[in-house]
């Protein structure tokens, strides 16, 4: 048996106990899971990370970042994803008014109704952006839409 193992996990007994009442409770995400189950398999056995891999069917490269976490730091560390930074915003709030304004009032001449496609060029024509797409424009009035109507909704 090959040991491809770069970080060598060490549980101590609370963080046994830790992970184990983790499992018990049934309330996280699946590769929080996994990355519990890889610890514990990496603290009981000789396991290589493709054999823990194959074990727990996800990749040895899953395997040796979740040794690495915990060795470098702990099984919070291990468990946890670091917040992934999401792509920029591409309308302030200000401009989304703009553009629900914008759909509230009179469709272009020829037309009965603004489409997603028609709003969009005409965002972009008036220089409040450089380019966006049919999709943003619609996620924006339905999302809009969701809040005003959150808003009306009062408790009794």
């Amino acid at each position: 048996m090959t040991l491809n193992r770069l970080y060598h996990v060490t549980l101590t007994d609370e963080e046994r106990a830790t992970l184990l009442a983790f499992l018990k409770k049934g309330e996280a995400k699946g590769r929080k899971y996994t990355r519990a189950h890889i610890l514990l398999l990496a603290d009981e056995t000789d396991a290589s990370d493709a054999e823990i891999a194959a074990r727990l069917h996800t990749s040895p490269d899953t395997v040796q970042r979740t040794r690495k976490k915990f060795v470098e730091g702990n099984v919070e560390g291990a468990l946890n994803e670091k917040r992934r930074p999401g792509a920029r915003v591409k309308l302030t709030p200000e401009q989304e008014r703009q553009v629900t304004l914008l759909d509230c009032a009179d469709a272009p001449e020829g037309r009965t109704t603004w489409t997603m496609q028609l709003l969009a060029d005409k965002v972009v024509e008036s220089g409040m952006v450089e380019s966006i797409s049919d999709e943003t424009i619609r996620n924006t009035l339905k999302k809009r839409a969701q809040a005003l109507a959150a808003r009306s909704v009062r408790p009794d």
